[in-house]
């Protein structure tokens, strides 16, 4: 059964008559008369009774016609939907993000878009690492702003932004009243530690293996804005970057000496599924956003 059959019999259906009809769907009367008898023996049942060239639908064709009606009503909305939320200039862009970056990043960027674009519309989720990267595993983000991380062929991967880390203490500890440190210095002192699920979480680990030393975790927190607050309220130090939502008071923030203590935050999505008009207009945004990083390269 074709939708062309379906819609060659509303036709016929609606006029009675087939040359009227032929005439409305623009095609010759045997190639309507071919596909209706078609439709028929595929059904099992006449639609119509027929005299010459007029015709009536019966008691089957009008009971099929409501379905059919109907069906190729949905059809249509359905065709219409996707075009609406695929168009780069009114379509839905999927995006998932860190909990960190929605306190100034994310919106800024949506900000930014939505002037140009004003039509797009955003479906925002964010979380932490594991949630966030769960969506977008599902298919339910297009885009997903995170850390950089190691993947493997069936991500793409885009750096927009490189954040400075610093050394975060509470303000009455007397590291506070340097105006730099070297993080061999914060060996034995009680370090507030990130879960797994922490985008930060890698980052760190990876710069602290190099650093020679062991870290005294006294608590793994599941993001970074309880991170600051527990050093906020003098229970230890820790590695932040110095971001909206977590410039909390009671915190001393200390540019580290050693070398290469950054954060890179960048764009995230799957090369193995379609990327819509609207994603990927949104997609060459944030690139030229950020001119000074690297463009989009393969995740090895």
């Amino acid at each position: 059964m074709e939708l062309t059959q379906l819609e060659y019999f509303l036709t016929a259906a609606r006029h009675q008559h087939l040359t009227r009809a032929a005439e409305e769907l623009r095609v010759t009367q045997s190639a309507l008369s071919h596909a209706i008898s078609k439709l028929e023996s595929e059904l099992g049942v006449p639609l119509f009774d027929r005299t010459g060239r007029n015709i009536r639908v019966n008691a089957f064709g009008l009971m099929f016609a409501k379905r059919v009606e109907r069906g190729l009503l949905e059809l249509k909305s359905g065709i219409h939907e996707i075009e609406a939320n695929t168009n780069p200039d009114t379509g839905i862009v999927n995006l998932s993000y860190l909990n960190i970056l929605g306190a100034e990043q994310v919106p800024r960027l949506i900000k930014d878009y939505q002037r140009l674009k004003p039509g797009v519309r955003f479906e925002l989720t964010q979380g932490n690492y594991d949630d966030i990267n769960a969506h977008l595993e599902a298919g339910h983000s297009d885009l997903m702003i995170t850390s950089k991380e190691a993947a493997d062929d069936k991500h793409e991967w885009a750096s927009i932004s490189t954040v400075p880390l610093y050394l975060a203490v509470p303000k009455e500890h007397p590291f506070a009243a340097r105006a730099s440190i070297s993080l061999r210095k914060i060996t034995g002192e009680a370090f507030i530690g990130m879960n797994k699920n922490c985008g930060l979480k890698k980052t760190l680990t990876t710069r602290f293996m190099n650093t020679g030393f062991e870290l005294n975790v006294i608590y793994d927190a599941e993001d970074l804005m309880t991170v600051a607050g527990f050093i906020s309220a003098g229970l230890g130090l820790s590695v932040l970057p110095r971001m909206t939502g977590l410039q909390l008071e009671g915190i001393s923030w200390l540019p580290i000496e050693e070398r290469d203590w950054t954060w890179e935050i960048g764009l995230k999505w799957r090369t193995d599924r379609y990327l819509s008009p609207a994603a990927r207009g949104f997609l060459d945004f944030v690139l030229s956003y950020y001119p000074e990083q690297e463009q989009a390269v393969p995740l090895t």
